[in-house]
């Protein structure tokens, strides 16, 4: 059975580590419809780091807002960048 993308059941407060990077990640997908392929997202605490690729600018401050508006998650460290055509 195929995972669903993102459901609100996973807004979990107290997540951190795997659990809530792995819920960035779905959220970001779900949110900013941004392909997340190319996108790491690592959870130290409560603070997110993003890296990896994404197809413009837009994406970039997208992943960035929806990472942020997560529950659960307090700081962004975003190390995206912009991948050249």
């Amino acid at each position: 059975m195929r995972k669903q993308i993102y459901v609100h059941e996973d807004d979990h407060p107290d997540l951190t580590g795997d659990e809530l990077a792995e819920k960035v990640l779905r959220y970001i997908q779900y949110s900013a419809l941004i392909d997340t392929s190319g996108l790491s997202v690592m959870a130290i605490g409560r603070t997110v780091v993003l890296s990896g690729y994404v197809s413009c600018e837009t994406e970039l401050g997208c992943a960035e807002e929806a990472a942020a508006s997560v529950i659960g998650v307090h700081l962004v460290e975003n190390r995206l960048e912009v991948r050249p055509h």
